[in-house]
């Protein structure tokens, strides 16, 4: 039976290569939003190798201390979530998980030697994103909820949308509080605009997104996404413009013009003279955005502004749009550029440790076997094993993994060097930490002293 699984995380800070879970809560429910069994509400230990980001803190109110006494160890947690959580036909959801918190837990899974993908995939799994439904729901179809702003501005903030809509939120930014808003807020989106919902339940299929969003058959569509202005609802008609990386596609938005400009754009002289595209163009270069296929893009077939005004609603109208487009496709020059460009330019940093360089290639499949034995292998025969991997990140990332979890299983070299490791990132990480913990004395002493403390406690000598 497919279900939809809710869920939140809390986190130790905003990078999820960098910072840790520290609070997991979800409520698994049926396909119409009915609550099956009990909510899940469990912390993560804080790793000895880790500092949380003051700021993130002050808001959770969650400390290392409370994850210590009563949390889980991350190969713990990676275990339950998969055996329990992540179950075959389970729909992942939740607001601004995609970006967010889907980016965590495939961070946590990797440094505990897990496929990072298979959650949201394999057997019949798939994930959904409430946040960019409720986007394009304002957008086109916003009768019948209330709408929130923020300082004059439409803003789209859980938090907001439950209190205009009289929704139970008890306490924002716990995980808990916040999955049982996302589902009321869901229940609101499904009753009072029921076939934008669908659609867009559909559309998380990236398939199903190909096929409007297509290369080999270009058209405009409409395209909602948190990069366009608040004062267009986020929403604009966007256009296929050319490949991006991974398979993706990198498309224009057609509220603007190219306006002839192109031409010095693409000119040879100019590109090689080496100066980067968004120093000569910053303002052609914001006009793309690159679209995956894979992350529930709240997409619909511009034929939907042609009804309840929608041209209007978005600040549009198809006039603009065509004449942009005619732009646009008499200058393929442009697009040529545009791609060469996002293929030049790297999508992460470089990683500074294997925990971070979770995107710089896939397992082989000897690999992918010696990793699922790492992960199944308690403390007594982890202390003996030692696989052959193939690829380079593996070898430090067992260390590292055992050093986490199973310290026990180190072996006095290996303590060694862990220990090295662990001491070497913590320095690296104290500066921001403690100018960060300086500014939050005054508005939460309390808080602040137990963060100290645990930066003490962590040291194994004087910083």
């Amino acid at each position: 039976m497919k279900t939809f699984f809710f869920y939140d995380l809390e986190t130790s800070g905003l990078n999820p290569r960098e910072d840790r879970i520290m609070q997991f809560a979800g409520q698994r429910t049926d396909m119409d939003l009915n609550p099956i069994g009990e909510p899940v509400n469990i912390l993560v230990k804080m790793s000895e190798d880790a500092l949380p980001n003051p700021g993130a803190i002050m808001v959770t109110k969650i400390t290392p201390q409370d994850t210590l006494r009563d949390g889980m160890s991350e190969a713990e947690f990676c275990r339950y979530v998969t055996e329990e959580i992540f179950t075959p036909n389970t729909v992942a959801v939740g607001y601004n998980t995609v970006r967010f918190d889907d980016e965590f837990m495939r961070a946590t899974f990797w440094r505990n030697f897990y496929d990072p993908y298979e959650w949201e995939w394999k057997d019949g799994r798939s994930r959904w994103d409430i946040l960019d439904v409720v986007r394009l729901v304002r957008a086109l179809r916003p009768e019948g909820i209330n709408w929130p702003f923020l300082d004059g501005k439409p803003t789209n903030r859980l938090e907001l949308l439950t209190k205009e809509n009289g929704l139970s939120h008890e306490h924002a930014h716990d995980a808990l509080s916040d999955v049982y808003a996302t589902i009321a807020v869901s229940k609101m989106l499904k009753e009072k605009q029921p076939k934008m919902f669908e659609f867009l339940f559909k559309m998380r299929d990236k398939k199903e997104v190909k096929r409007l969003v297509n290369l080999d058959d270009k058209k405009p569509f409409v395209y909602a996404s948190g990069r366009y202005a608040s004062e267009n609802n986020k929403t604009t008609v966007a256009f296929p413009l050319t490949s991006g990386r991974n398979g993706n596609v990198l498309v224009f938005d057609l509220r603007n013009s190219l306006d002839g400009s192109c031409r010095s754009f693409s000119s040879p002289a100019r590109a090689l003279a080496g100066d980067p595209l968004h120093d000569r163009h910053p303002s052609m270069f914001s006009y793309v955005k690159e679209l995956c296929y894979n992350k529930c893009p709240a997409v619909a077939p511009i034929s939907v502004l042609d009804v309840a005004d929608g041209w209007e609603k978005i600040n549009l109208s198809r006039e603009v749009v065509e004449k942009n487009l005619e732009e646009l496709l008499a200058h393929p020059e442009f697009a040529e550029q545009i791609r060469s460009e996002y293929e030049n330019r790297p999508e992460f940093p470089p990683a500074i440790e294997p925990e971070a360089a979770i995107y710089e290639g896939f397992l082989n499949e000897p690999d992918r076997v010696k990793v699922a034995a790492v992960r199944n292998a308690d403390a007594n025969h982890l202390a003996d094993f030692h696989p052959d991997f193939s690829d380079p990140r593996l070898p430090e990332l067992l260390l590292h993994y055992k050093g986490r979890n199973f310290p026990e299983s180190l072996s006095e070299s290996e303590a060694t060097e862990w220990e090295k490791y662990r001491t070497e990132r913590l320095k690296r990480l104290a500066p921001k930490f403690l100018e960060e913990l300086q500014k939050f004395y005054e508005k939460d002493a309390f808080v602040a002293e137990e963060l100290k403390l645990y930066f003490e406690n962590v040291f194994a000598s004087d910083y």
